[in-house]
């Protein structure tokens, strides 16, 4: 039987090189290269973590999570030193959703909102 070794959730974007840049800059992501003649797609990854970027005709067809059911993420990053990590995304500017703190269900986190006012939020479990 075969096992999942690794996801890369997919963001609808409205200017893919624009938001692989913002990624690249604010978050500390890295790629290779675009996709499509003119560039549609990207893939990005931080550590083991992959994110993938489809760029939209229509911007009105990007829908953040959280304009459907309120305080939802699109994306949900497990990290191994929130503190650190968010030390360095805060230096890199980024725009912070919401500022670092513990969470009533056991995480130490904070979110960030990306370009197309996507939520990314990062946490690391501090009580089991």
């Amino acid at each position: 039987m075969g096992n999942i070794i690794g996801s890369a959730p997919v963001l609808l974007v409205s200017d893919v090189v624009a938001s692989a840049n913002y990624y690249r800059d604010r978050v500390g992501f890295t790629y290779d290269r675009f996709w499509g003649e003119p560039p549609n797609f990207c893939i990005l990854r931080r550590g083991e973590a992959h994110i993938m970027l489809s760029q939209v005709e229509d911007a009105a067809d990007i829908r953040p999570n959280w304009k459907v059911v309120d305080n939802t993420w699109n994306i949900y990053f497990w990290v191994d030193n929130v503190e650190d990590f968010y030390a360095d995304v805060k230096a890199r500017g980024v725009n912070i959703d919401y500022e670092l703190g513990p969470k009533h269900y056991g995480c130490l986190e904070f979110g960030i909102q990306d370009l197309d006012g996507y939520d990314i939020a990062f946490g690391q479990i501090i009580d089991e």
